[in-house]
């Protein structure tokens, strides 16, 4: 085992009864990385972090977390902290004194500074003396990502940590995610939005069936033998698409022509090489680019591929 890794998974299988929950999981996550998972629902990714978290044991496989080999018993190595499912919450007690329940509970610092330094992390000094029965979704996920932080995690596991967030509460939690990375933890969350894996994640897991299709790098989903629709607008749209036509590589997928009114864009679908020289022709030709973007995003686009289920060809 890797002891620079902070998660080093070969082989995982869990089963619930006749369940096949995971099927030969690979996972490698390293410190100072955000490290995505996703899948469509019942992929297996639930499951996954509560192994990390040492809620469940793997029933086959090896598992190694902050250097530390996992066996069969329910525990997580110090340094582990996070949710799946939700955060747990005392609802008749305040968000100060949920967290000073949660340190006592821990043997850790029950002291004030600590508690309100997390909670001003994640946007929550002002409803600090509130009864979460009162919360929001959202504000129940940051107040849980409050309580992981005061174990000062060197691995944060999440489970959909923007459930319910407002672009308010989605800063703060994206802010401290990244500055926990910054200072070297290992984060590893889940979420069905494409956009905060986008923003947040170095790399991604994509789950299928129990089973992982693809691991690594977020930059190496938009290689270049992946051919993407792109929405192109420029300073003068018929000059565009006559030169789109002419690109080896480029497909026009929109070609009607600019309807009155619109602004003055088209669709083309290539792979990046393709795309590359697309622009260079443009720019020599005097035509202004002012937007170049993937109509389904990168991640988006490779999720949909790698998770459509396959047609029997027999």
């Amino acid at each position: 085992m890797d002891a620079r890794l902070s998660v080093r998974a070969r082989g995982i299988g869990k089963c619930f009864g006749d369940v096949v929950a995971l099927d030969g999981i690979d996972l490698d996550v390293a410190p100072g990385r955000v490290h995505g998972l996703v899948g469509p629902n019942g992929a297996g990714k639930t499951t996954l972090l509560g192994l990390l978290l040492g809620l469940a044991a793997a029933d086959s496989g090896r598992l190694e977390i902050l250097g530390t080999p996992v066996g069969r018993t329910l525990a997580a190595p110090d340094g582990v902290a996070g949710f799946v499912d939700g955060p747990g919450l005392y609802p008749s007690l305040t968000a100060r004194q949920n967290l000073a329940a949660l340190a006592a509970l821990r043997g850790g610092d029950a002291r004030t500074q600590r508690i309100d330094d997390v909670l001003d992390q994640v946007g929550l000094t002002d409803v600090a003396d509130d009864r979460t029965r009162g919360f929001s979704l959202g504000m129940r996920q940051r107040l849980g990502l409050a309580a992981a932080l005061l174990a000062e995690p060197r691995l944060l596991v999440l489970d959909e940590p923007s459930n319910g967030l407002d672009p308010a509460g989605k800063r703060h939690v994206h802010g401290v995610l990244g500055r926990l990375a910054a200072d070297g933890a290992a984060v590893v969350l889940s979420s069905h939005r494409m956009d905060d894996l986008e923003a947040l994640c170095d790399d991604i897991t994509i789950l299928a069936a129990g089973r992982g299709v693809f691991s690594g790098p977020l930059d190496k989903l938009a290689s270049e033998n992946r051919e993407l629709d792109y929405r192109l607008r420029t300073s003068d749209a018929p000059a565009a698409r006559r030169l789109a036509a002419a690109t080896a590589g480029v497909r026009l997928v929109d070609d009607a022509g600019p309807r009155p009114g619109a602004a003055a864009g088209i669709v083309v679908r290539a792979q990046t090489p393709a795309l590359d020289e697309l622009v260079a022709r443009l720019v020599r030709s005097g035509v202004a680019v002012r937007e170049l973007t993937p109509v389904v995003s990168p991640l988006e686009a490779a999720f949909l591929a790698l998770t459509a289920p396959q047609e029997d060809g027999g």
